[in-house]
């Protein structure tokens, strides 16, 4: 799979394999888990609203990826929705009928009050797992990043018969 963002020099996506992208995604699931326990907490550990707690940690801790999705007839092309974040940002994670999208981006922030500095350090992720419509062959998958938009194409399965 190639990646390139609209610059002087092309830009490449970090590809990961799918069994790396469980470790991502065990870290992932442990914050916000701890998320919702805060929340349960704050809210005076109030029974029954376990799930309500956790898709509110989960749309704290990821928010929502916008996404479309077109169907050629010999591919798919994705267009995600990705600002602030660049290439080096994004990890695209490939399986014959799943697609998985995730980034990591940590800002800092200096601001000086008086004699005294102050940093404020954030980090914003997100992630989405995409069942795909058709089999695609990931090996030919091109995908593109343009002021914030990230399109994935992706070839479909030669079908066989």
């Amino acid at each position: 799979m190639s990646v390139t963002q609209t610059a002087s020099v092309p830009t490449q996506v970090k590809i990961v394999e799918p069994q790396t992208f469980g470790e991502r995604l065990n870290k992932l699931t442990e914050q916000i888990s701890r998320r919702a326990y805060e929340i349960f907490e704050e809210n005076g550990k109030v029974f029954g609203r376990a799930l309500e707690d956790w898709f509110k940690a989960e749309s704290e801790i990821l928010p929502p990826l916008q996404l479309r999705i077109k169907e050629k007839e010999d591919s798919l092309i994705i267009e995600a929705e990705t600002p602030g974040f660049s290439a080096k940002d994004l990890e695209i994670s490939l399986e014959p009928w799943r697609l998985t999208i995730s980034g990591k981006r940590e800002t800092k922030e200096e601001q000086k009050k008086g004699q005294t500095t102050y940093e404020e350090q954030s980090t914003n992720e997100l992630l989405r797992v995409i069942d795909l419509p058709s089999e695609i062959d990931s090996t030919r998958a091109i995908a593109t990043l343009k002021n914030g938009r990230l399109e994935i194409k992706l070839p479909k399965a030669a079908k066989s018969g």
